[in-house]
C-alpha cells in the first residue's frame, strides 16, 4: 500500500503528506456510490487550499481591469493582448505565444442620445446605448413614430406598416425560469436578429429592451447580427425601466414618437491577437488540455465578470498547479481568445489552426458565466458520457463546485468539437450574472475575490482530474 501510495504521488514535486480526509458519499444520477481516489482528493483539497490562500486571479483581475474596457479592435484590446503575454511568461509557463487573427473595428462615438416625444409635452430623456456594430443616425438624429412587438415573428408578420418606424422590441426575460442564461437565451434573438428583421421591412431604426433581470435604469449592449443584402439600420438598447416608461406611453398614446441619436461607425478591420500560454507535459505531451476565457469585452464597463473573470481564471489553472508542485503528464494550455463578443473570430481561428496542425485536444474548459459562487461544470456530451463523468463528483463536494451536468462548452471552444475534444463549461451560480452582463456595472466591485479563486480552483481540479486519468 505504501508503495502504491508512492506511485500515485509521482507527478508531483517535493514532500507532501495526507490531509485528514472528510467522509464523502457520491449519489450520481444512477444512484451508485464511488469512493474518490485519496491522493488526488487531497490534491483537490490542497489545490482549494493554495487558491483561497495564495490565488493570484483577483490581482492579476484588478490589473487587466485598470487597463479599461477592452473592446474588439480598440487600443486597450491590443493593451490587453500585451498584459495576457507579459502575465503568463512571468507565471514561468514554458511557452508563451501569440496567434494572429482579424478582427473588426467598431467605434461607439460619442453619448447616444433619445428622447420620447409627445404633441404638447416636453420630451422625456429615455436611457439608452447602440448596440454593437450599429451604424450611426443623421448627425441630427431620426425621428419616428414607434411600434411595439414581442417576437421576431410579431415583427415580421406587420410587414410595410413598419416603414418609417422605429420598432420596439420589448420581450422581457421569462422570470419563471431558474437559469438566467435560459432567460436570456429566450430574449437575445430580439437583440441579434430583429434588426434585420425591422430593416427588412422598411423600418428607419430598431430600439430593444435590455437582456436583464433588473429593472433599472442601465442599458446593456451586445452585438446585433446583420444579415447580408438587407439594410442595416440603428440599433440600440434601452434600459428596462425606460423600456416600461416607453411601452406605457404607447398604450395611452399610439402616435408617441422616439428622438434617437447615435455617433456609432464601423471602420476598417485591424489585426489582434489570441494569447497562448502552455505547461509541457511529462508522458503525454501532444494530449492537450485547454482552458480560457475570452480577452475582449463591451466599452460600458471593464469586462470584469465578461470575461476578464474567465481569462484570469484559465491562466490560474496553470499557475495554481505549478505552484503545488503539480507535473502535468498532458499539456495544459491557457488561451485568452479574441473578439468573442463580435462573431467568436478568435474561437474559429483558433480550431482552424489546430485542425489544420492536427493537433489533439482532448478536453477544453471555458469560464465565460461570470466569476460568481462556483457550482460545477457543464459538459457537451451524451448522458452516458457525462455520467461517467459524475464518477468524479467527490473531488469536488467538499467546497459544494459538484454539479457535473450535461450542457453547453461555451463558444471560443466549440469549434473544437468536430476534432472530438470533450468540451465543458464551468459553471457559477447565474442569478446576478445579467445584472451586469455587457453593462457599465461590469467593473472589478462587483466581482468577490473569493468566489473568483473557488472558480479557478474548481477548473484546476478538474484539469488535474482530465490530465491524470485521461477523459471518460
Amino acid at each position: 500500500m505504501k508503495r502504491q501510495m508512492m506511485d500515485l504521488f509521482s507527478p508531483f514535486s517535493g514532500k507532501h503528506r495526507l490531509l485528514a480526509l472528510p467522509v464523502v458519499f457520491l449519489l450520481t444520477t444512477a444512484g451508485t456510490a464511488q469512493s474518490p481516489d485519496p491522493v488526488k482528493l487531497d490534491l483537490a483539497h490542497r489545490l482549494v487550499k493554495e487558491e483561497l490562500t495564495k490565488g493570484m486571479c483577483f490581482s492579476d483581475l484588478e490589473e487587466l481591469c485598470r487597463l479599461g474596457s477592452r473592446l474588439t479592435g480598440s487600443d486597450q484590446a491590443q493593451k490587453a493582448v500585451a498584459w495576457g503575454e507579459a502575465k503568463m511568461k512571468a507565471y514561468g509557463f514554458d511557452r508563451v505565444w501569440l496567434q494572429p487573427v482579424t478582427v473588426p473595428k467598431w467605434t461607439r462615438g460619442k453619448p447616444e442620445k433619445a428622447n420620447l416625444i409627445q404633441k404638447g409635452r416636453k420630451p422625456v430623456p429615455l436611457t439608452v446605448c447602440a448596440l454593437g456594430l450599429s451604424p450611426g443616425t443623421p448627425a441630427k438624429g431620426l425621428e419616428a413614430g414607434v411600434i411595439e412587438v414581442q417576437s421576431l415573428k410579431e415583427a415580421d408578420s406587420l410587414g410595410g406598416r413598419l416603414q418609417g418606424k422605429i420598432v420596439f422590441f420589448n420581450r422581457p426575460f421569462d422570470e419563471s425560469l431558474i437559469s438566467t442564461f435560459a432567460c436570456y437565451g429566450g430574449a437575445a434573438d430580439q437583440r441579434s436578429a430583429g434588426p434585420s428583421i425591422a430593416g427588412k421591412h422598411g423600418a428607419v431604426a430598431v430600439l430593444v429592451r435590455s437582456m436583464t433581470n433588473r429593472t433599472d435604469d442601465i442599458p446593456h449592449t451586445g452585438m446585433v447580427n446583420y444579415q447580408k443584402n438587407l439594410p442595416e439600420i440603428p440599433a440600440a438598447a434601452l434600459s428596462t425601466r425606460s423600456a416600461d416608461l416607453l411601452s406605457s406611453q404607447l398604450k395611452t398614446n399610439p402616435d408617441t414618437r422616439v428622438r434617437l441619436t447615435l455617433d456609432c461607425r464601423n471602420e476598417a478591420p485591424v489585426t489582434s491577437w489570441n494569447v497562448i500560454g502552455e505547461i509541457r507535459g511529462t508522458e503525454f505531451p501532444d494530449e492537450i488540455i485547454l482552458t480560457g476565457g475570452h480577452l475582449d469585452s463591451w466599452d460600458l464597463g471593464t469586462g470584469a465578470h465578461d470575461d476578464g473573470a474567465g481569462c484570469v481564471q484559465s491562466i490560474e489553472v496553470l499557475r495554481v498547479l505549478k505552484s503545488v508542485g503539480y507535473k502535468p503528464r498532458r499539456t495544459l494550455r491557457a488561451v485568452l481568445f479574441m473578439s468573442e463578443e463580435v462573431g467568436g473570430i478568435g474561437g474559429k481561428e483558433y480550431g482552424r489552426i489546430a485542425e489544420q496542425s492536427g493537433e489533439n485536444h482532448i478536453a477544453a474548459i471555458e469560464s465565460d458565466r461570470g466569476g460568481f459562487t462556483p457550482r460545477g461544470h457543464s459538459i457537451q456530451l451524451p448522458d452516458s458520457t457525462v455520467k461517467k463523468y459524475q464518477d468524479w463528483v467527490p473531488y469536488f463536494s467538499f467546497f459544494d463546485a459538484d454539479k457535473l451536468v450535461r450542457g453547453g462548452g461555451g463558444v471560443d471552444i466549440s469549434p473544437l468539437e468536430k476534432t472530438g475534444t470533450h468540451l465543458m463549461g464551468y459553471t457559477p451560480d447565474s442569478q446576478r450574472y445579467f445584472d451586469h452582463h455587457h453593462a457599465a456595472t461590469d467593473v472589478i466591485g462587483a466581482v468577490n475575490p473569493r468566489e473568483l479563486k473557488l472558480g479557478a480552483a474548481a477548473m484546476a481540479v478538474m484539469v488535474m482530474l482530465i490530465d491524470q486519468e485521461g477523459r471518460k
